[in-house]
């Protein structure tokens, strides 16, 4: 095998070959740092108060001074639900379960000699729409203890008035969990004291929730027939927040939606056409570079095609013959893995600290996935290599038998 690596060196430019590892490296790297990027901001899209997770609308019906007199209903009915799930621009609908009996709560904190005591109210939507951690949001019958999510402007509404004008102190979300919340629930003949405890704060949903599961059973035991209302409030999970069609929809059925939901979510799919884009453009370098490598390489047996002719009369296999060339692509393959995963892990570490003093509850993703992924366009890069020079090399062979 000596004698072919005598014979492939007399014709490797050392310059083209360098030029074609460095853009295999840029290719690997942009699509191995778009993937760790994402596995460690991940929680930021799928979890938690996300500002890049689905597309959401809270939907309610225009309330007018002559419905109100006329007693017009302001819920939805199942035929508008259907009508809005069937339009082309949703993806889901959920619905907002009213409690439908008496609530009230006490708060106090003993440290702060703060105590206050209300009237108030209960909602419920499907899990999958609640953007808190779950990991705490579940209720069985016979549990003393009932979850509930508050808006996060309820918070800042105690903070920066109420607090400051009584001279109370204010509070962050993790002094929150030392509070107590004595949750009283009466209706149907029936009274009952539970403890409340506060299992995150929304930035999506601007109302008191509980999870569904205890709405439904709480709906069921404390009122007198269990008939439920229509809700008055929907969440749609819509494809593409830039659709105008969606606008034109709701103004036509006299629906609205709260706050600037619409202009948020343009935003939203702009930044993941970007990302997508980033993740888009490595791919297409990864490749482009893949194959001008294996250009190279076929250019090297074309430069030596009489020789290698000369090298299979005399009695060299074409597996041999081939050997020097399927190591030269594996052994690039392998500088190139090893060193954008470095690359990667470095860029990484100048991140990473800034991710977590931007959200200090994410926690950062793994490595695996990353790895993983270089491992794979590493194993089909080099296969397909690897057959492509075993191919030529037998063509070569068949040509001259």
């Amino acid at each position: 095998m000596s004698l072919v690596w005598k014979l492939m060196r007399r014709h490797i430019s050392l310059g083209q070959l360098a030029g074609f590892f460095f853009a295999n490296l840029c290719g690997m790297v942009i699509v191995l740092l778009s993937i760790q990027f994402y596995q460690d901001v991940a929680p930021v899209f799928t979890e938690g108060d996300s500002f890049m997770k689905k597309d959401y609308l809270i939907v309610s019906k225009k309330v007018s001074t002559l419905g109100s007199f006329v007693g017009k209903s302001s819920t939805f009915s199942q035929t508008d639900i259907t009508e809005i799930k069937e339009q082309p621009f949703t993806k889901g609908v959920g619905v907002f379960t009213p409690s439908q009996f008496k609530v009230s709560a006490g708060v106090g904190m003993e440290q702060v000699g703060l105590k206050m005591s209300t009237a108030m109210f209960f909602e419920s939507v499907p899990d999958k729409y609640v953007d808190v951690n779950l990991d705490e949001w579940h209720f069985e019958p016979g549990q003393e203890t009932v979850p509930i999510i508050i808006p996060r402007n309820y918070l800042n509404l105690y903070n920066f008035g109420f607090a400051q004008s009584r001279s109370l102190p204010q509070l962050s979300e993790g002094v929150m969990n030392l509070i107590n919340l004595e949750v009283r629930i009466s209706g149907g003949g029936r009274q009952n004291t539970y403890k409340g405890k506060i299992a995150g704060f929304s930035n999506r949903l601007n109302t008191i929730l509980v999870p569904e599961s205890f709405m439904t059973w709480a709906n069921a035991n404390y009122t007198d027939n269990g008939s439920l209302r229509e809700p008055s409030r929907l969440i749609v999970e819509v494809n593409n927040p830039t659709d105008d069609r969606i606008a034109r929809f709701f103004r036509e059925r006299g629906y609205e939606t709260e706050g600037d939901k619409l202009d948020a979510g343009k935003t939203t799919w702009f930044l993941k056409v970007i990302v997508g884009i980033v993740l888009a453009v490595g791919l297409l370098i990864s490749v482009l570079s893949f194959y001008i490598l294996m250009l190279s390489i076929y250019l090297l047996l074309q430069k030596n095609t009489t020789k290698l002719e000369n090298l299979l009369l005399i009695g060299y296999g074409p597996n041999r013959v081939a050997l020097p060339y399927q190591l030269l692509t594996i052994g690039l393959n392998v500088l190139v893995l090893v060193l954008a995963v470095g690359v990667v892990l470095y860029v990484r570490t100048l991140y990473i600290d800034m991710i977590e003093q931007m959200f200090p509850a994410l926690g950062g993703g793994n490595y695996g996935w990353m790895i993983a992924v270089g491992v794979l366009i590493f194993v089909a890069v080099s296969v397909f290599n690897v057959l492509a020079v075993r191919k030529k090399v037998a063509s070569i062979w068949m040509h001259k038998g």
